[in-house]
């Protein structure tokens, strides 16, 4: 077959946001003048999670992983000069989603613009939040409930807005296999479109419009050949699905609709340099196949394991799409593996797969019921701790990291301190006097009838949006607008999957994990303790907890007694939880970069507590010279992405408490009676 007209590009975005509304709008702009042409916006987590930026949970939190945005000031600012009428925005946002566009819309019609012609997407996906990024807020209930008059909201008034962006790239990153990613995306896109259907909101004619505005937002691991035919059996489950539960004739309304980000779980900290390729091969999964092919990419930058990318880091990765699109001759054929048995048998194996899974969950009565018995969680905790031992096993092999790790010196990393960008602790303090100055200069009263109106209408089946502008107009916060509807909806924490997760690593005679066992159940004896136990914490708002899920299962499997809360910990409740469960060692988790503030708050509360012979522990995405003033702190021990080894760490543990307790570690203590 000969070359034909090019095809157009999918949408090229960056997921960026960072320190305050006002630094962002300067990196939108720099990288739409670079040729991006969409944006993707990334909140921070007191935004995403329903949190002022002075509330205790968002200390330290404040522009770290996203952009902080408070209140319609902060939106006009972080589009301001930016036409949106114009402009193609992806908001992951999804606990608050309903929140965030309204002040989108605001802003936009301040603007001047024809709200119809909005084109861009919210996630609104919560499934997937109380299985992996933890920033839900709500019961599955109203939760599905916001989602469901958001969808409802925008196919009458902004037809051209995808209102949910169902999203299994967050359930790969917390260890889905192709088939779960595949199942599980699917079974809540099937409860979202039977809620909307049964609420009555949609006109039955309509419904083929709910189903033209659902688009996904997938993952694209290493595995590319199998990555593309994930996407390839995706996309005809979504035929499938669309034509016989929904009886949908239109085939454009039935297109399968994705964005992807590539995978960030694959990415290492050793080596980094060898990230580039790695994010090269996964963009490829999803755009070789044209019938397959993502509608917009978004990659992330080479050094993401080692903290926050710079704007040159992120032109790199834009770069690396522009070259594939712009200069190779891809956009101008037809799809290549038209006709491929190897293919072909593969996408088939992964529907096949897929639809015994979906078929299992959908027994259960759905995605929520799955979600609330745990059966979900433990599934993916189960599968991220199989992936995990088969690399610490070396059957899965990482270049870099369990082999060829002999290396040269990276110019790219010789200064680590410059090889990232580092939040300004100023910037905090910033947004947080622009929020005192926003509620000083508003009218408070109208900000209160308008909570109290939006507290009535949840008390209600009545459509929340047009509740929910009124308080974006008057000037409510982002906070008062959540903390309103806990009011009515309640909080919810999700199921941690660690109970239910069956063991990934025999403790083999003369293996590593049995000689942890031992370890651990001497050390235990020495201490005239039953057993020892650790605390594995969560302070803070982040709630990526994949790490610390692996960590409290191998330490079960070690003869730990853990004790694992959950997510979204103040110090003060960690600190309480130690002492009353009388732990042997204190471990935290921070991906959020939020460790400066939170850790030692913990040590000095755990001191005022009385608390001095057990040590805290560290795990994240710690930068080097982070850790160096963490350990000078008071922190027994610093573990990076480049500390794969579980068991090994889990090692460590044992020996940090046997030094706390003034007893010989463990290695010299079997040393000396060999």
């Amino acid at each position: 077959m000969g070359a034909q007209e090019r095809d157009r590009p999918w949408l090229m975005r960056t997921y960026a946001g960072h320190s305050t509304a006002g630094d962002s709008n300067a990196l939108y702009r720099r990288n739409l003048a670079k040729g991006q042409t969409g944006l993707s916006v990334a909140f921070d987590l007191p935004t995403q999670t329903g949190y002022d930026s002075d509330h205790v949970l968002a200390r330290g939190e404040v522009g770290r992983v996203g952009v902080p945005v408070g209140h319609l000031g902060d939106m006009r600012t972080l589009f301001d000069g930016i036409p949106l009428e114009r402009t193609n925005t992806s908001m992951t946002i999804n606990a608050t989603a309903m929140w965030l566009l309204a002040l989108y819309q605001v802003v936009a019609e301040e603007q001047g613009a024809d709200v119809a012609k909005l084109t861009g997407t919210t996630q609104n996906d919560i499934v997937k939040e109380y299985l992996s990024r933890g920033t839900h807020v709500f019961p599955p209930g109203p939760s599905v409930r916001l989602t469901t008059d958001l969808i409802a909201y925008t196919v009458a008034h902004l037809p051209k807005w995808n209102p949910i962006n169902i999203c299994s790239y967050h359930l790969q990153e917390a260890g889905a296999t192709p088939v779960q990613e595949i199942a599980y995306a699917m079974c809540t896109a099937i409860a979202v479109l039977d809620a909307v259907r049964d609420s009555g909101q949609v006109p039955a004619e309509r419904m083929g419009e709910v189903v033209g505005r659902i688009s996904f937002f997938a993952n694209a691991g290493v595995r590319f050949v199998e990555e593309m035919c994930k996407m390839r059996a995706f996309n005809r489950l979504w035929e499938k699905v669309t034509r016989t539960r929904y009886g949908i004739e239109d085939a454009k309304q039935r297109r399968f609709r994705y964005g992807v980000q590539v995978n960030s779980l694959g990415l290492t900290e050793a080596q980094p340099e060898n990230n580039v390729q790695r994010i090269v091969l996964e963009m490829l999964a999803v755009t070789l196949s044209k019938d397959a092919r993502a509608r917009a990419v978004q990659l992330p930058a080479w050094n993401e394991a080692l903290g926050l990318p710079r704007p040159w880091d992120q032109q790199w990765s834009l770069r690396v799409q522009q070259v594939l699109a712009y200069e190779s001759d891809l956009l101008e054929y037809g799809d290549l593996f038209d006709g491929s048995h190897v293919v072909e048998a593969k996408t088939a194996e992964l529907l096949a797969g897929a639809e015994a899974e979906i078929a299992k969950v959908l027994g259960m009565g759905g995605v929520i019921p799955a979600v609330e018995s745990g059966y979900l969680k433990a599934g993916l905790v189960a599968s991220h701790a199989d992936r995990r031992a088969r690399i610490e096993a070396g059957q899965d092999k990482v270049v870099g990291v369990n082999c060829f790790e002999g290396t040269e010196e990276s110019p790219l990393t010789a200064d680590l301190d410059a090889a990232i960008m580092v939040v300004d602790p100023a910037s905090e303090r910033a947004v947080l006097a622009g929020l005192d100055a926003w509620r000083a200069g508003r009218d408070e009263a109208a900000v209160r009838r308008a909570l109290a109106r939006l507290k009535e209408v949840a008390a209600t089946d009545e459509n929340l949006m047009a509740a929910t502008l009124a308080c974006a107009r008057a000037g409510a916060t982002t906070g008062e607008w959540s903390f309103a509807l806990r009011e009515v909806f309640g909080e919810y924490r999700a199921p941690t999957g660690v109970g239910g997760a069956p063991v990934a690593v025999a403790a083999e005679p003369g293996g590593e994990l049995a000689a942890v066992r031992e370890a651990v159940a001497a050390t235990a004896a020495e201490l005239g303790a039953g057993k020892l136990r650790l605390l594995v914490g969560k302070p803070g708002l982040d709630g990526h907890s994949n790490g610390a899920e692996q960590i409290a299962v191998r330490a079960r499997d070690a003869g730990f007694e853990v004790v694992y809360q959950g997510i979204r910990l103040t110090p003060e409740q960690i600190v309480s939880a130690a002492v009353a469960e009388d732990v042997h060692c204190v471990g935290l988790s921070i991906l959020s970069g939020a460790h400066p503030e939170l850790v030692p708050d913990v040590i000095q509360r755990l001191g005022r507590a009385g608390v001095e012979d057990v040590p805290v522990i560290v795990g994240g995405i710690i930068p080097a010279a982070d850790a160096e003033v963490l350990r000078a702190a008071g922190v027994a021990a610093v573990f990076t992405p480049k500390d794969f080894g579980i068991t090994t760490i889990i090692g460590r543990i044992v020996d940090e408490i046997r030094l706390a307790n003034r007893l010989q570690p463990w290695a010299a203590t079997t040393a000396a009676t060999s």
